[in-house]
């Protein structure tokens, strides 16, 4: 038996590894993606027609921005790597005489 226990392929990868996996290719998937919301969108002009009653400068709307693609991309990687962990963490092996 193996110091990770029966019927594991592989040791688990220890906690920050996984976070990072998870959020440092979402940071700069959201990086690229608020580069292209910049390009095309002003905030200010996106405030007036969904909020027109809140003072939100330009800065703190970018800001929003990257941090709500940030979210939605960090979302998506943690789903990708929920599908993709081995199954043998989720199921016993079952003895020969079963």
């Amino acid at each position: 038996m193996s110091a990770a226990g029966p019927g594991f392929d592989h040791p688990p990868r220890p906690m920050a590894q996984r976070v990072g996996a998870i959020l440092w290719p979402s940071f700069f998937a959201a990086g690229v993606a608020t580069m292209v919301f910049s390009a095309f969108v002003d905030p200010l002009d996106l405030r007036d027609i969904a909020f027109p009653e809140l003072e939100i400068s330009r800065s703190l709307g970018y800001s929003i921005a990257f941090f709500m693609f940030w979210v939605a991309t960090a979302a998506s990687s943690l789903f990708t790597w929920i599908l993709l962990r081995p199954a043998s963490r989720f199921t016993r092996s079952l003895s020969p005489d079963q």
